[in-house]
C-alpha cells in the first residue's frame, strides 16, 4: 500500500480556470465532463456506476479512499468514471475486509486523478457556471498544451454513450423457476438494480442497448425494464423506437434514470441538459400520488420537460424534486408504464424508494 509519487497534477476547466494539486491513481491525462457528487459515502459504487461513463467526478466529501475497496461494492465489472477530483485522498484504509487501497484500485483500472485541491471552490464555480468539460493531467504540465488537448473532448450534449458500455450479448439472471420474466434493455445498468429485480421472484434477460423490440419479445417476457445509463437521451433514437414498440403492446414497463428520459421521449416529451445535474444521496422528492416525501439517490445530467408533460394526453407527472421542482417521475395514463429520474435501488443511498420495484411487480401481476 505504498504511495510515493506525489507528482504534481493539473485540472483545467473548459473556461480556462486552472487548479494545481497532487496526482493520484495512474499517471496520465484524461478529459470529460466535470460534475460533482454530494454523497458522503459509497465512492466505489459511484465510480463503477455506468451512468458516469465519460465524466470526471468531483467528490464533495473531504476524505476519499479511507475505507479501501472491495469487489462486493462494484456496480459493474469495471471503473466507469473518466477521472477523479477530490480534497484529501487516503492511501491507507481502515476497513479490515477491504482488499485494495483506492490508489492500487485506480492504478489497476488506469484511472487518472487529482487531489489536494479546493473542492469547495471548484463546486461553487461549476454550480454557478454549469457542468463543463475539464481535463486532468499528471504528465502534461504545460497549460497551453493541456488546453489544446481539452479542446478534443466532445461535449456531453448530443453524445451517445450507452452502446459503448452495454452488454455485448444477452444474458440471463435469476431462477428458471421465478414467477415472472422481465426483459431488461441495458443502457448502462447497475448490478444492484438487477439484484432488486431478481430478489422479487423475477428472472431477467439483459439485452444490449441496440436490441429491437422484436428480438426482446421473442423471449415472451411479462414486463420490460429500461435501465439507467450515460449520455444524452436525445441522441438515442434506437432506444426510443424500442420503447415506442413496447408501449404499443401495453406490456408493463418500468424505467430508471436514462430509462425515464427514454420513456418520456417515446411519448413525445422532450429532454434538456440540466445546469449542473443532480448527483448525490440526499435529494428530496415528493410522490404526488401518495403525498409522501422521499430522500433519494440521484445521478443525472438531463431532465424531462415539465411543460411537455403537462400538454401530453398520455403521460402525467408522479414525482417532483423539492429543490428545483423538476420532474422526477412520470406514468402513462393507461397505467401500463412508469418511470423515475432517481435511483430507487439506492446503492449507495437511502432505501425510501425501493417500493417502486414492488409496484412494478404488482403491475406485472395484475396485467
Amino acid at each position: 500500500m505504498k504511495y510515493t509519487p506525489r507528482k504534481e497534477a493539473l485540472l483545467l476547466l473548459e473556461d480556462g480556470t486552472l487548479f494545481r494539486g497532487i496526482a493520484l491513481g495512474k499517471t496520465g491525462t484524461i478529459g470529460g465532463e466535470l460534475c460533482f457528487n454530494t454523497g458522503m459515502t459509497g465512492y466505489q459504487e459511484i465510480y463503477t456506476d455506468p451512468s458516469y461513463f465519460g465524466q470526471i467526478i468531483l467528490n464533495t466529501t473531504s476524505h476519499i479512499g479511507n475505507y479501501g475497496t472491495l469487489p462486493a461494492d462494484q456496480e459493474s465489472d469495471t471503473v466507469k468514471i473518466s477521472g477523479l477530483v477530490c480534497n484529501h485522498f487516503s492511501t491507507i484504509y481502515s476497513r479490515n475486509t477491504a482488499e485494495l487501497s483506492l490508489q492500487e484500485y485506480f492504478e489497476r483500472a488506469n484511472i487518472v486523478g487529482i487531489g489536494e485541491v479546493d473542492t469547495r471552490q471548484i463546486v461553487k464555480h461549476i454550480r454557478n457556471k454549469g457542468a463543463m468539460n475539464a481535463i486532468i493531467s499528471s504528465e502534461i504540465l504545460d497549460v497551453a498544451a493541456l488546453h489544446r488537448k481539452l479542446l478534443e473532448v466532445p461535449p456531453m450534449n448530443g453524445l451517445e454513450l450507452s452502446s459503448q458500455i452495454s452488454t455485448p450479448k444477452p444474458f440471463v439472471l435469476g431462477s428458471d423457476e421465478a414467477e415472472y420474466k422481465v426483459a431488461v434493455l441495458d443502457l448502462g445498468i447497475k448490478t444492484s438494480i438487477l439484484e432488486n429485480l431478481t430478489s422479487r421472484n423475477i428472472q431477467c434477460k439483459v439485452f444490449p442497448a441496440k436490441t429491437s423490440f422484436e428480438e426482446m419479445n421473442k423471449w415472451n417476457p411479462d414486463g420490460y425494464f429500461i435501465s439507467n445509463g450515460p449520455g444524452d437521451p436525445a441522441a438515442m433514437p434506437y432506444a426510443v423506437d424500442t420503447v415506442k414498440d413496447i408501449i404499443e403492446t401495453e406490456t408493463p414497463l418500468f424505467g430508471i434514470c436514462l430509462g425515464h428520459q427514454i420513456l418520456a421521449l417515446a411519448n413525445d416529451v422532450s429532454t434538456y441538459k440540466l445546469h449542473n445535474g443532480h448527483r448525490g444521496l440526499n435529494h428530496p422528492v415528493k410522490n404526488l400520488i401518495t403525498g409522501r416525501g422521499e430522500i433519494t439517490s440521484q445521478n443525472h445530467g438531463f431532465g424531462v420537460n415539465e411543460e411537455d408533460v403537462k400538454k401530453n394526453k398520455h403521460v402525467e407527472v408522479t414525482h417532483i424534486n423539492l429543490n428545483d421542482k423538476s420532474v422526477e417521475g412520470i406514468r402513462m395514463k393507461n397505467g401500463r408504464a412508469f418511470s423515475v429520474q432517481y435511483h430507487p435501488e439506492s446503492s449507495p443511498g437511502p432505501h425510501d424508494s425501493r417500493y417502486l420495484f414492488d409496484d412494478f411487480v404488482k403491475l406485472i401481476k395484475n396485467k
